[in-house]
Parts: structure tokens; sequence; C-alpha cells
């Protein structure tokens, strides 16, 4: 089965693949103000990206095997 991906959301899923971000800086770097722009709900809401609880460091985004395989997909990621 071959996924079409929208170029904004492959380019947040690398990002955070680079990395596990704060929750906070996804938020605050990812934001906007346009409804029709949902690249980090749509990146969760297809399973590339997951937040989860770092002891130590807090709710951080990361990508999940989803996100990966969507990465080396589209040849994002080796």
């Amino acid at each position: 089965m071959t996924e079409t991906a929208d170029p904004l959301v492959l380019d947040f899923v690398e990002w955070i693949a680079r990395e596990p971000r704060a929750y906070s800086e996804v938020v605050g770097t990812w934001k906007t103000s346009c409804p029709r722009l949902t690249i980090w709900e749509d990146a969760a809401e297809r399973g590339y990206v997951a937040r989860e609880t770092i002891a130590g460091f807090g709710l951080v985004v990361t990508v999940t095997e989803d996100g990966e395989r969507l990465l080396r997909t589209h040849g994002r990621m080796s």
C-alpha cells in the first residue's frame, strides 16, 4: 500500500525524528492560527508521533515506528 504524504507532515515528522522534543517546544514551533493547517494533529492522528512522559524531562513528543517507516518510504531516513 502506497501512502500519499503531506510534505509538511513529512517535515514535521522528520524534525521530531532528529531528537525527542519537549511538548512545549513542539507546540510553540508548530502552532498556527489557520484551522486548515493541522500538521501536528495530522501527524499524531496518523500515528507518526506520540506524546510520552520521560522521568526528569517531562512531556515529550517522539517519532513512532510508523513515523520512521513513513520517513524511510519517502527517502527521509535510512
